[in-house]
């Protein structure tokens, strides 16, 4: 997401998960601690940007409690302002339709108004591996 300024802000979600198809609704989790919670609250739009393969170190960037984890990171600004990451395997923008704050964690629940994606293999990660293979 962007904050009015035109600022980028993005961290790895502890959940992301489809909820509905019909309209197409998604959510995210985000951790009450983190730094860029507010941002993300008062947003219209954010983005969910799947990694490919071959992007560990954009993973651990985002992953890590830093300010501007877009600072020397490319990125392109979608159809609905958001932060997309090139080379993604997909990038989906979302309309926020609510935020819920249930337990430590606040959730997003987004409509998607635009997504593409490519034919890269996905970045996996799994028992606190990350890699192409696990």
């Amino acid at each position: 997401m962007r904050t009015a300024d035109g600022t980028p802000h993005g961290l790895t979600v502890n959940s992301f998960t489809a909820v509905s198809l019909k309209p197409p609704l998604i959510l995210i989790c985000i951790d009450e601690k983190s730094q860029a919670i507010e941002h993300f609250r008062r947003a219209a739009f954010f983005a969910v940007n799947v990694l490919a393969a071959g992007q560990e170190s954009l993973a651990e960037t985002f992953a890590r409690r830093i300010d501007n984890r877009f600072e020397d990171q490319p990125w392109t600004e979608g159809s609905t302002g958001a932060p997309l990451i090139p080379d993604a395997l997909a990038n989906m923008e979302c309309r926020i339709v609510d935020v819920l704050t249930l337990g430590d964690h606040s959730v997003l629940v987004g409509e998607m108004v635009a997504a593409s994606m490519t034919e890269a293999a996905p970045l996996l990660y799994f028992r606190g591996e990350i890699g192409a293979r696990l």
